[in-house]
């Protein structure tokens, strides 16, 4: 892994879509930015995706990015719901691919491991756990926003030859208690 490196992570959705830059210095790690896209007031699917697409290569045009990690679209009970979220996944990554940004996708469960050792953890325990390991204040962010950032150094985290754990943790302490240089 390039010692410079910016990686954009994106948490695709219909309704909205989280995204966080992050850039690494060495081993140091920085937020560039975080935020969503907001959908739900567009009327039909294909301008969501058009919408998509454009903001996701505004964000590569302004930030950079040395490479894009995208959170996979797990399996649901409602087709429909399916079908959309794979729309807006793969729109994203055709967005990353125009600007010639490789990218790599990685499973909820895979993102929550690297980020909180517990592929079970809740969106409330993935922010929390960037809050620590970020020195930054999350509690303000939609969760969407914060899927974003955790796809991000998910990717770092699994390119970088920093170690995701694959043991559980009873908690948040334990698992710093045991992982002291994952806190920033």
């Amino acid at each position: 892994m390039k010692v410079d490196k910016v990686i954009l992570g994106i948490d695709p959705g219909t309704v909205i879509m989280g995204y966080g830059v992050i850039h690494i210095e060495g081993k140091n790690v920085k937020v560039l930015t975080i935020g969503v896209i907001k959908l739900d007031k567009l009327n039909d699917h294909p301008t969501r995706l058009k919408k998509i697409f454009d903001r996701t290569v505004e964000i590569i045009r302004e930030y950079h990015p040395d490479h894009m990690a995208i959170e996979a679209p797990f399996f649901g009970k409602n087709v429909q719901s399916m079908l959309k979220l794979g729309r807006a996944q793969g729109v994203a990554i055709a967005a990353a691919l125009s600007q010639d940004v490789p990218i790599s996708e990685y499973s909820p469960k895979k993102i929550k491991q690297s980020i909180t050792g517990n592929g079970n953890a809740s969106k409330e325990q993935v922010s929390g756990m960037l809050e620590n390991l970020l020195n930054a204040k999350m509690d303000d962010l939609p969760l969407d926003a914060t899927d974003g950032l955790a796809a991000a150094m998910c990717h770092y985290f699994n390119s970088s030859g920093v170690s995701s754990s694959s043991k559980s943790y009873s908690g948040w302490a334990s698992f710093l208690k045991e992982n002291p240089d994952r806190k920033a």
